[in-house]
């Protein structure tokens, strides 16, 4: 019985090793397969492909920073030399530093448009912001960048998640005048949400730059009935590494028209939301609000990226520490961050 045993065995092993001298004989004699060809130019893939993601070092802090001259021009011709960074009042060494510019690499995008279509938006704004924001996203569309856009009045409403295809944000621009209105104005609730949605779907980086998040805010400028406040949006903001831009339409202005004031401060600047998330306020007193919306596009894509590593006693804390950027005399800089709340260390007695 073992030899019959053994026999089977050797059977097998000289039937497994035919088959195998057969396959390697049979792949010498296969020609190999003719090159592929080359695939047709196509836009870069929107910053949501998560093979694309590089993930961020945790302990790096950036900051971006918007420069202007003094006529309100973008500064872009600025070295690292050129900026002091200060933690807690303390100069810090800036270990990453890079150029974000339309010119040259173009940026990864992520932004949130917010529409107020609270009962005082007229029909005619709405149409025209409609328009502006299809320049918007134009002006933009060498960017691998993805849009989402919200509404807002007595509820915030998602009318399109955060997409690259332009068909399906034009399809979202196009049902804007049948979406409801109400008497409610939830412009922080929809900020907040906004954030949230960059927070969760909008990765920090892609193909080893960092993507610009931003909530372009269009409104008459009076929140009313929120349940988020102005502050935890703001933290929230930073939290994120996102800033917020604020278009004022006419409508506020008509509504104050009997005030001397110019600009007239609304209730959203005077809240900190712009000032304190490096964004811009601007107020859309021209019927082409197409100028309006091309800065702002120009901007979102335009800034410098200044890096640092905090001190180790500063990463686990679980506090609060301000950044402060310097630049050059005579210049103007926004930053998109006044500090970071650092994490607490696990274990740590309070």
């Amino acid at each position: 019985m073992m030899f019959v045993f053994h026999s089977q065995i050797r059977t097998v092993f000289l039937l497994a090793t035919t088959f195998l001298l057969a396959g390697l004989v049979t792949a010498q004699q296969t020609p190999p397969n003719p090159p592929a060809k080359a695939a047709s130019a196509k836009p870069t893939p929107p910053p949501v492909e998560e093979d694309e993601v590089i993930k961020i070092d945790t302990d790096l802090v950036p900051v971006d920073i918007t420069v202007t001259d003094s006529r309100g021009h973008l500064v872009r011709n600025l070295k690292k030399e050129d900026f002091k960074l200060y933690e807690d009042g303390a100069e810090r060494s800036i270990a990453s530093f890079n150029i974000e510019k339309i010119e040259g690499a173009p940026r990864p995008l992520a932004i949130v448009f917010t529409l107020d279509l609270s009962g005082s938006m007229t029909p005619e704004e709405i149409d025209r912001v409609t328009d502006a924001m299809r320049e918007f996203s134009r002006r933009l569309a060498d960017h691998p960048a993805v849009f989402a856009l919200m509404t807002f009045g007595m509820r915030v409403k998602t009318v399109q998640s955060l997409t690259g295809d332009r068909e399906k944000l034009e399809r979202a621009f196009a049902r804007l005048p049948r979406e409801p209105n109400g008497m409610s104005t939830h412009a922080y609730d929809a900020v907040d949400d906004a954030v949230r949605m960059l927070a969760r779907h909008a990765p920090l980086t892609q193909r080893h730059q960092l993507i610009k998040r931003a909530v372009v805010v269009i409104t008459d400028g009076f929140p009313v009935g929120d349940t988020v406040s102005p502050e935890t949006v703001i933290e929230r903001a930073n939290a994120a590494d996102t800033s917020i831009y604020v278009v004022t339409m006419p409508s506020y202005t008509r509504l104050l028209a009997s005030t001397q004031m110019t600009p007239l401060p609304t209730p959203l600047d005077v809240s900190g939301v712009v000032e304190r998330t490096g964004g811009r306020s601007i107020y859309a007193n021209e019927k082409d609000l197409g100028p309006l919306f091309r800065a702002i596009a120009e901007e979102v894509a335009s800034a410098y990226v200044l890096g640092f590593y905090p001190p180790a006693e500063n990463r686990k804390d679980g506090k609060f520490h301000s950044i402060r950027i310097e630049g050059p005399a005579g210049l103007t800089l926004r930053q998109s961050r006044a500090g970071y709340q650092s994490q607490k260390a696990e274990g740590r007695k309070q």
